[in-house]
């Protein structure tokens, strides 16, 4: 059977671990060449060995995604070898211990920006001509049902998805007339250690598994894929 991400290149944010370590294995089986992007270097030579005992290929950019001055440079070896980019996937995000807005550690609100929003921004400003570029260039951005439905406590991580559901909607508006399509996926409750952390007290085994959650994101990524500026959430 022909796999349908054969030839393309595909670059995943927060590769190391969870939703995007899946996606990344997922992404690789259907033929990707898959650029996986982490600050965990072991996290990512684990992956590294999971890809490539699947037969598939991929290659490892231990980056912190804090780091404005990593995006150009990684956006110009991405040019040099592929001179396009055909799949972004911005998963990558930090989730503080939850808190009262009055208590909110200022840090972890910076850190929070910086990583759930700005690098977002990073990534679209530095890697939109590589999408375009493409012959269907695919963007999806990893989104939370708190940035439309806030919770007590969560006010950081709801702000920060809320500022980037408004940023990705607008690069949609902005591509809607190229090749590119550009959409966010809300994964919901899903059993990862980000989850696990945030909500100490649930059973992990009532929630689907990163595996379930990716098959259903990469479908976004498929040249096939012509919605845009949508917000598409995982059904269980």
């Amino acid at each position: 059977m022909a796999l349908r991400l054969a030839n393309r290149v595909a670059l995943v944010t927060g590769a190391s671990r969870g939703i995007g370590r899946a996606t990344a294995r997922a992404l690789a089986s259907e033929g990707a060449h898959v650029i996986a992007v982490a600050r965990t270097v072991g996290g990512l030579e684990e992956l590294d060995d999971e890809i490539k005992k699947a037969g598939g290929a991929a290659t490892l950019v231990p980056l912190d995604l804090k780091d404005g001055a990593a995006f150009p440079r990684l956006a110009g070896a991405v040019a040099e070898r592929w001179r396009k980019l055909d799949i972004l996937i911005g998963n990558a995000a930090v989730l503080h211990g939850l808190s009262p807005l009055t208590n909110i550690n200022p840090k972890h609100w910076l850190e929070a920006f910086d990583v759930n929003v700005n690098a977002n921004l990073r990534l679209i400003q530095f890697f939109d001509p590589l999408l375009k570029a493409s012959d269907a260039g695919r963007a999806v951005f990893v989104t939370s049902g708190v940035a439309k439905h806030p919770r007590a406590y969560w006010g950081t991580y709801a702000a920060s998805k809320a500022a980037l559901d408004a940023l990705v909607l607008t690069y949609a508006a902005e591509c809607a007339s190229t090749n590119v399509r550009v959409n966010l996926f809300n994964p919901g409750p899903t059993r990862t250690l980000m989850r696990a952390k945030a909500v100490p007290g649930e059973d992990p085994e009532t929630l689907p598994t990163p595996e379930a959650v990716a098959a259903h994101l990469i479908e976004l990524a498929m040249p096939s894929e012509t919605r845009n500026g949508e917000g598409i959430a995982f059904q269980r």
